[in-house]
């Protein structure tokens, strides 16, 4: 059994490396880029329409104009919004860009933002097909996703590929959207209140049940709640450090900037390895971070009641830029003016090949500076995260299951994603994590593939909904641009 495990790591190394690595990676900036260009950098160039038709909608009065379906099964906007950030803002917020800036240096922080803002129009195209390709199932439920806009949009002939990402998601749904995830509710618990692992286990099971039971309305109407407060809470808590040591803030930008292009060998090493490391750090915690490419939000945005699919691409532009160049800068932000990180020692640990402290524990530490509780704080903020990423995930594993197996599975599903909780919060997960996050990277292959091959209609759809708007014609929301 122990070889049997070691082979297995081993294999995955090898996956792992190269859906993680310096190929992959690029793949995903140069996708990003593409569609940036095609759109005339629709981000920037359009960022009022995207921030009016998103966030600034929400404190209108009239906010519910937008709401222009009558469909019982369908979800708001908002609603579709945070069920999506539930399963993108997670750990990697907290552990992730902490790890990124221990393993690869103040510099992944920039190429962690290069992802997010390139990464804006991979979500908005894939969110923008999603609501083209979408279609009710026989229970009236809105289906969509990748696998949809691939057999749908490129035919018949491409169902092997739509079939491959439904695999990956189904399988990284119990992964990275369920074990890693309570695993790090359990042992943040465990470690700051002393709390046994096995009531922990218990407890979200309980919770988790009756929540995804309920189906998407009920998911979608718990993170709307769960949501908002949580990063509010975490925003709050973080803006608090950086205020204590405000002075520290312009050396923390400036660390951030010429650390990304500084080509000096590392120990000895290569030179310009210390950019290849932060380009590789930065750029992968912030694909896990916001899972711009990965296809997996579509599947909730796609049951959101909208009816124009550019004004839910916009929602997903939004997605990205909270979830990376807000929640990931604060905590970027909160370790880098704490003092609780030094550069040297941290770069020259890793050319020495040695293991640098965990991302956690440094935010903790971060947080711990200025907070007396701090440990304590980020443990409730892990926990809070790391619950909504399941609430979420269980989402979109149960439309993969679906789409392979037909509607009669998703119940069998959703027990068997209830129980791997258990497994998840009492046993030691190594070989799981490193297998989640492989699967998680191999959902992009296909969507990648599609949303390139689609790349046409998504141009098309933008320039005439900024025709529209421009010539005067009402458009669903009556915005301008």
């Amino acid at each position: 059994m122990e070889h049997f495990a070691e082979t297995v790591a081993k294999v995955n190394g090898v996956l792992n490396n190269f859906i993680w690595g310096p190929y992959m990676l690029a793949a995903f900036l140069l996708v990003g880029f593409m569609f940036t260009v095609r759109t005339g950098v629709f981000q920037i160039s359009h960022f009022k329409s995207w921030i009016n038709v998103t966030f600034l909608q929400l404190f209108r009065k009239d906010k519910h104009k937008v709401l222009k379906t009558d469909d019982k099964h369908s979800i708001s906007q908002f609603q579709s919004l945070c069920t999506a950030l539930a399963a993108t803002i997670g750990t990697g917020n907290i552990a992730g860009v902490a790890t990124a800036i221990a393993a690869g240096g103040p510099g992944a922080v920039f190429w962690m933002w290069l992802s997010a803002f390139l990464g804006m129009m991979t979500n908005y195209a894939e969110n923008t097909l999603g609501i083209k390709y979408r279609y009710k199932n026989e229970k009236g439920d809105w289906i969509g996703g990748a696998f949809v806009y691939i057999e749908r949009g490129l035919g018949k002939s491409w169902k092997w590929l739509a079939v491959l990402f439904a695999i990956f998601c189904g399988l990284a749904s119990f992964g990275i959207g369920n074990m890693t995830q309570v695993n790090s509710i359990a042992n943040g618990l465990s470690s700051s209140f002393h709390i046994d692992p096995r009531i922990t286990a218990v407890i979200l099971m309980i919770f988790v049940a009756l929540v995804i039971i309920g189906g998407i309305k009920r998911i979608a109407s718990v993170t709307e709640k769960i949501v908002p407060f949580m990063a509010f809470l975490y925003i709050i808590g973080g803006l608090v450090i950086i205020c204590c040591n405000i002075t520290a803030v312009p050396a923390a930008f400036r660390l951030i900037f010429t650390e990304a292009f500084n080509f000096k060998a590392m120990g000895g090493g290569v030179l310009g390895y210390g950019v290849m490391l932060a380009m590789r750090k930065g750029i992968s915690r912030g694909v896990f971070s916001n899972e711009a490419g990965l296809g997996s939000s579509v599947m909730v945005h796609s049951a959101s009641d909208v009816k124009e699919p550019v004004i839910q691409g916009m929602w997903g532009i939004f997605e990205v830029f909270a979830d990376t160049l807000i929640v990931c800068t604060i905590t970027a932000l909160t370790i880098l003016t704490s003092g609780v990180y030094d550069m040297d020692t941290y770069l020259t640990a890793i050319a020495a090949g040695e293991e640098v402290v965990s991302g956690t524990a440094l935010t903790s530490a971060a947080f711990s500076s200025v907070i007396p509780f701090g440990d304590k704080f980020v443990a409730i903020s892990i926990m809070l995260f790391a619950f909504s990423t399941v609430l979420g995930w269980s989402y979109y594993g149960e439309r993969a299951i679906e789409y392979l197996f037909g509607i009669k599975a998703i119940l069998p599903y959703k027990i068997v994603f209830i129980c791997a909780i258990y497994l998840g919060c009492t046993a030691s997960l190594n070989l799981v994590w490193d297998i989640a996050d492989t699967l998680n990277g191999f959902m992009a292959l296909p969507n990648l593939i599609a949303i390139t091959l689609l790349s046409g209609e998504v141009v098309k759809m933008t320039k005439d909904y900024i025709a529209r708007v421009k010539s005067g014609k009402e458009t669903e929301e009556g915005e301008e641009l």
